[in-house]
């Protein structure tokens, strides 16, 4: 792995801090290098990976299914593609001490992380004071290392068999708060409480953590404006634009198998 510039990757890890101000940072989520370039072009201040795309790029499945060597490869293509802040998912730490996940990251040349509490492989939560015992630890590798790196907790009591399909949303909010609070606390930049979508749920969330909340865009969710009205301060999409780029790959397939012209429609954009 080529070696990242330590002033660079300072200046790019302060410049996502800075980024994360009082409208929503819309961080869309790149999965390799062309993806990657594509949307920093079209002017995105930052950007995200997301693990399942860039898992099942690789190969792979989500849920870390793939070799850590290889996720953390794969982040530096994309951080080598462009020159705005990447923030890398790491999913639960791959099993790594919290100093090693950090020493990879800054190989890597990532400007932040996103860090989930799932117990893998499986469903299950961490226990909250291990998880905020990690995140203490990826806090102070990265002060020794001389880099701000922003760490974005992940509150995976939303994902599907993290609690049964009839836990009242009431419940699953209090528990995020409980988890949110402990991963702040820890040394957190801001919290990330997955598929949480609805707008009371969003609401209560953002207004009863006392840090940053990052929000996953859905189908269901409010519309960015509304986000930003909530107080949301931080939007990704998670494995969505990978998905709807496959999707777009479907047609264009169905298309060569009937026999008919793949590129018509984007020949049309073409410019004069």
């Amino acid at each position: 792995m080529a070696t990242v510039d330590a002033a660079v990757l300072v200046a790019k890890a302060e410049k996502l801090r800075e980024l994360h101000g009082d409208r929503p940072l819309v961080l869309p989520n790149a999965w390799d290098a062309a993806s990657a370039r594509v949307l920093a072009d079209a002017g995105f201040p930052a950007l995200a990976t997301g693990s399942k795309a860039v898992a099942e790029s690789l190969g792979f499945t989500d849920h870390q299914g793939a070799p850590a060597e290889e996720m953390l490869a794969a982040a530096a293509r994309i951080t080598r593609a462009v020159d705005v802040p990447v923030t890398v998912d790491v999913e639960a730490g791959y099993g790594l001490p919290g100093k090693d996940v950090v020493a990879r990251l800054l190989a890597a040349g990532a400007a932040g992380c996103n860090i989930e509490d799932t117990a893998h492989p499986g469903t299950e939560l961490v226990d909250v004071d291990s998880q905020a015992a990690f995140l203490a630890e990826v806090r102070h590798a990265a002060d020794e290392a001389g880099v701000p790196l922003y760490v974005n907790a992940r509150v995976d009591v939303w994902e599907p068999g993290a609690f049964p399909p009839e836990t009242p949303e009431q419940e699953r909010i209090e528990e995020a708060v409980r988890r949110a609070r402990a991963y702040l606390e820890a040394g957190a930049d801001s919290v990330f409480p997955v598929f949480a979508a609805e707008e009371e749920t969003i609401a209560a969330l953002v207004e009863r953590i006392p840090g940053p909340v990052n929000i996953m865009y859905l189908p269901q969710t409010p519309a960015l404006p509304r986000l930003a009205e909530l107080g949301v301060v931080r939007v990704t999409f998670g494995p969505g634009l990978h998905m709807a780029t496959l999707m777009v790959l479907e047609g264009l397939a169905e298309k060569i198998r009937r026999g008919d012209d793949p590129y018509a429609e984007f020949l049309k954009r073409r410019p004069a």
